[in-house]
Formats: C-alpha cells, sequence, structure tokens
C-alpha cells in the first residue's frame, strides 16, 4: 500500500492536550516503524513545530501558520488552511488524531475519536472548545471514509449518537502511556515537599475538570474517620473547576488532608506513583481511561469507576464502584488501605493487565484502517 499518508496534528499543544498529546507522541514513531512502505507527513501548529517532538523526528513536517492555544485560530488552520496545504504536499490520506477533521480536499479522510464527551459530559470542555466540538465532531463522523475509535464504548457511542454505521468504525486501543526513564525523586524529598508526614497517600492523576468527578471523591475521603484518612494528592493541571475542588475541601473541613499540585515532573510523578498506596479513578466518562493503564504498568493498585470505558480497559484487574454512590468510593479506598492482599493481587494482575496494551498494536491496526479507506476509495 504505497502512499503518502498525511497526520493532521494542528489540536496538539504540547504540554497542555493531555491524553490525546500522549497518545499522538507515542503512535507517530511506531507508525513509521509498522508501515515503512507509506510515506508520513505531520501537519503541526506553532507550538508543536517551535516545541519538536516526535512528529519532526520521525517524518517531514508542515507547520500550518495557527497557534491552536486561540480556538479560532485551530479551526481556521484545520478547515481552512490544511487543505490547500495537504493537496500542495500530494496527501493520498488524512489521519485527523484530535476528534475533528477538515470538511474538504482532495484526499481520503480518517479521523481517530477520542470520546463524545461534548453531548455526554458537556462540562468536560469550556467555552469556544465546546462549542466547536459540538459541530466539528458530527463533521468529521460524516465526512471520513472510516472513523477509529479508542474504545468498544466509544464505537457504540458514535453508533447510537452519531448514527454512523457500525462498519464504518475500527476500534484501535491505546497502548500504555509514555513511561519514563527518569529516577523518581527521593521519597523523602516528596514527602517534604507536599507536606505528607508519614501518612499514608493515594493518588488521582487527571486534569481538574467536572466529568472526572473529583468532588464525589472529597466527598468520599470525608467520610473516612480522621484517624484513618489519607491524604488525597491530585496532580493534573489547573482549571477554572479547581477552585470549585478547593472550597469543597474547605467546607468538608479536609483541606488538610488534600493536596493539589499542579503538572509535576517526571521525576516527581514517578515518585508520587511509587509512594502511592493506591491510584483512584472515579471519573465519569472516558473514551479510553490511560491513566489506569498507566498506574497499572508501574505496579500501583488501582480502584476506578465501572462506568463507561473503564471496566473495558481494567478487565478484573481493578476494584470498580458506582462513581454516583461516595459510600462505594470510600469503601473501595478504605478496602484499598486496609487490605494488603488484595492490594498485592491487583498490583500484581494491574501490570499483567497494562502489558496487553501496546502502540505498536496500536499503529499495526491504524494502519488496516489506512488500507480500508484507501481501497474503498478505488
Amino acid at each position: 500500500m504505497p502512499a503518502h499518508v498525511g497526520l493532521n496534528l494542528i489540536f496538539l499543544v504540547p504540554g497542555q492536550t493531555g491524553g490525546m498529546e500522549v497518545a499522538a507522541r507515542e503512535l507517530v514513531p511506531e507508525l513509521v516503524a509498522a508501515a515503512p512502505e507509506i510515506r508520513f507527513t505531520a501537519f503541526v501548529n506553532r507550538e508543536a513545530a517551535a516545541a519538536g517532538g516526535p512528529w519532526s523526528e520521525a517524518m517531514p513536517s508542515i507547520t500550518v501558520p495557527v497557534r491552536a492555544t486561540s480556538r479560532v485560530q485551530w479551526v481556521r488552520g484545520e478547515q481552512q488552511l490544511l487543505p490547500r496545504l495537504a493537496r500542495r504536499a500530494g496527501i493520498d490520506l488524512l489521519h485527523s488524531l484530535g476528534s475533528t477533521a477538515p470538511a474538504r480536499g482532495p484526499f481520503v479522510r480518517v479521523t481517530t475519536i477520542h470520546d463524545l464527551h461534548y453531548r455526554l459530559v458537556p462540562e468536560a470542555h469550556f467555552g469556544l472548545r465546546a462549542l466547536g466540538m459540538r459541530v466539528l465532531v458530527p463533521l468529521a463522523a460524516r465526512r471520513s471514509r472510516r472513523l477509529i475509535a479508542v474504545s468498544r464504548h466509544t464505537r457504540d457511542d458514535l453508533v447510537r449518537l452519531l448514527h454512523v454505521a457500525p462498519e464504518k468504525v475500527d476500534v484501535v486501543p491505546w497502548g500504555v502511556g509514555a513511561r519514563t526513564h527518569v529516577a523518581p525523586l527521593p521519597e523523602v524529598e516528596l514527602r517534604r515537599r507536599h507536606d505528607l508526614g508519614e501518612r499514608p497517600f493515594v493518588l488521582s492523576v487527571s486534569a481538574k475538570r467536572p466529568h472526572k468527578n473529583l468532588v464525589r471523591l472529597l466527598d468520599a475521603l470525608a467520610t473516612i474517620p480522621a484517624e484513618r484518612r489519607p491524604v488525597l494528592v491530585l496532580p493534573g493541571y489547573a482549571t477554572p473547576h479547581e477552585e470549585e475542588l478547593r472550597r469543597r475541601a474547605h467546607e468538608l473541613g479536609i483541606e488538610g488532608d488534600v493536596r493539589f499540585p499542579s503538572w509535576v515532573d517526571e521525576s516527581e510523578l514517578e515518585a508520587l506513583y511509587a509512594a502511592a498506596r493506591c491510584f483512584v479513578f472515579p471519573s465519569l466518562h472516558e473514551g479510553f481511561g490511560l491513566p489506569v493503564l498507566e498506574a497499572m504498568a508501574r505496579g500501583v493498585p488501582v480502584a476506578c469507576s465501572d462506568r463507561s470505558s473503564l471496566p473495558e480497559v481494567a478487565g478484573e484487574a481493578a476494584l470498580l464502584f458506582d462513581p454516583q454512590d461516595t459510600g462505594q468510593i470510600a469503601a473501595a479506598v478504605s478496602t484499598m488501605l486496609t487490605d494488603r492482599a488484595l492490594a498485592g493481587r491487583l498490583a500484581q494482575a494491574g501490570r499483567a493487565r497494562a502489558g496487553t496494551f501496546s502502540w505498536r498494536r496500536a499503529a499495526e491496526l491504524t494502519v488496516e484502517t489506512y488500507r480500508k479507506a484507501l481501497d474503498s476509495s478505488r
């Protein structure tokens, strides 16, 4: 299948795009390795061009002259400038990796849709981004030759909510997130830095957005008696929702039991994983649930929500709970702290489960989608 494939990465703002950025960084070099017969070109915004990344190391890249931190520029770059640049580059197939895609252009279109949060948990997005997703995701679904969903759950959402034909959607699960080889910060320094003392702590790594359900996690923490209550550490970039979380912790009288670090560097994050007694992920909706796999890969026992794609990703390797039931969340946290045998079994099962997800397999399945799309265009 000799072809020229363009990768639409205009959405990607280094350090600000979360799981989709991890996916792009991990998938791009694996695509090149999985399909040496394909010529790849990456289309990136100014921020990504300046920062560099696998897209500049593994393949030629073309800068679309917009800054994607501006949602207006991002949409203009994708809908107006990208089709012209892709046509000039001789692209046969354009793969858009960020749930939206250009509506026009003389090339076959494949789009990866990560989730339908804009429909299912509209509070997950703010302002212009929310408006844009409501228009652009259905448009991409209609105009693309094939769609890639990152889980069976997301595929089912596409069929149910956007009325996409099931045979048009390929499920391509993500691999485990980027693993660092940076040595973890010494635990003594970690505990000093976050005023943890000798107390056990639980970890929940996620963006501070309402659908992550961190308010109920705080409510659950408050029901655990003070003498047995762990510290809750919530790293993740700040959003307008963080102030609500801080106010809730104050109202509950547990502000001394919660830490709100922003994004931490690799050595500090690895230290948090290494020292945490468990990882708790109470999200109401996930297209895939990469944080669960990242914790499992590091041998941290996981308790997580039983909603959306999370049971599909976690399998039997996590303690599941109803994320709308504060009592169940509190019971799961308490069980992970007190039942060391169960925690040990889940840690072992989690490592095995994470090992079944790989970016090389994701790349191979993605190339199969390219073949289907190009074959159906002939």
